[in-house]
């Protein structure tokens, strides 16, 4: 997960783009930040194509480099749950977090993790995507602040420095948790710190920041010596979303739809080898770290330990996406004026498997 994860609302001009090129018939990918095409990095690839031999052929690109919320990708993988299935699986790395629902959108990739509220802005945009999985069933994302400061609750935050990363809906959330505290989020200093949300927190900066998660930036604070708290935005007017999730285009569903039906099985059975085997998948995470990015196994540990409780419920198979979910995460990003009304919640996600 990275720090600056969840990508801007994008602008219209993307949408132009994307309905130019698929009218051609050769779909292309916007792009990120420059002129040229969105990068991909770290590809751990069985094979690419649309086929070969008797397994069909599907690419995922990941929300960032390779990490403990993975695990369950490469353990389907190692273990032949994707070659059970009939499946050859593509694994990339994007060369910026802003490219996976882009290239997914353009059909460059078949498959995407991103974000429940993302994929909700996206649509309010035009972009044709839909989540068919949920990974994470709860925000990782929480309000972090130092474990000795002045702030207790969302309202001690008036006349304090929060730093947030760039992205409008970590504002949206933080002001939300303020007047649901009681106070009023006019009176805090917010300050985009970009990418430095942990040196901003740990030198004094910012009084506390959104933006970080609770299995990575606040894991690495308290390595640094710099213990913090986290405060659940779900226990302050935020609802309670799906920090990730599995997502495809909507022509894509439509083309592969039992292709994607038959991943979704195998990352199933990935998730149950994650949860009974932790040591072990971690190890497999481990020997396909990329070497941009190299792992720290304390770190990764720890990760797992706090996300593999919020990606499976007992008697909820690992996946499955409830529409209320969908519907109150909407009318939030409605009443903050993120995504226009007209977007619907059940346009926005597909369960491939019955319940």
């Amino acid at each position: 997960m990275r720090k600056k994860k969840l990508i801007h609302i994008l602008l219209p001009a993307l949408i132009c783009l994307l309905l130019i090129v698929s009218g051609c018939g050769n779909t292309g990918a916007n792009p990120s930040s420059s002129d040229s095409d969105p990068q991909v990095q770290g590809t751990d690839s069985t094979t690419t194509g649309s086929s070969s031999g008797d397994h069909d052929s599907l690419s995922i690109m990941l929300d960032w480099y390779p990490n403990a919320v993975h695990s369950f990708i490469y353990a389907a993988q190692e273990n032949g749950y994707f070659a059970d299935q009939g499946l050859d699986v593509d694994i990339q790395m994007p060369a910026d977090t802003n490219d996976a629902l882009k290239l997914v959108a353009a059909g460059k990739v078949d498959l995407a993790l991103s974000y429940q509220p993302q994929i909700l802005l996206a649509r309010g945009e035009g972009i044709p995507v839909r989540s068919i999985s949920a990974v994470v069933r709860h925000p990782l994302v929480h309000l972090l602040t130092e474990t000795d400061g002045n702030v207790n609750s969302p309202k001690d935050l008036e006349g304090l420095t929060v730093g947030y990363s760039s992205v409008p809906l970590y504002e949206a959330m933080v002001r939300t948790m303020i007047s649901q505290d009681g106070g009023d989020p006019d009176r805090m200093n917010l300050v985009d710190v970009g990418f430095d949300l942990i040196p901003s927190l740990a030198s004094g900066q910012a009084d506390a920041i959104m933006g970080g998660f609770i299995n990575h930036e606040q894991l690495i604070l308290e390595k640094e010596g710099h213990p913090v708290k986290s405060i659940n935005p779900v226990d302050y007017g935020v609802p309670d979303y799906y920090e990730l999730v599995l997502t495809a285009s909507v022509e894509g569903i439509e083309a592969k739809k039992d292709q994607l039906t038959r991943f979704v099985k195998a990352i199933q059975e990935g998730q149950n080898y994650v949860t009974e085997h932790p040591e072990e998948a971690l190890n497999i995470l481990l020997a396909h770290e990329n070497e941009t990015s190299p792992l720290d196994r304390e770190i990764e540990t720890k990760s797992l330990d706090i996300l593999l409780p919020l990606m499976t419920e007992e008697g909820i198979l690992f996946g499955w996406q409830e529409p209320s979910s969908w519907e109150n995460v909407r009318k939030w990003l409605v009443q903050r004026e993120l995504v226009p009304d007209s977007v619907q919640s059940e346009d926005a996600f597909i369960n491939l498997q019955e319940k």
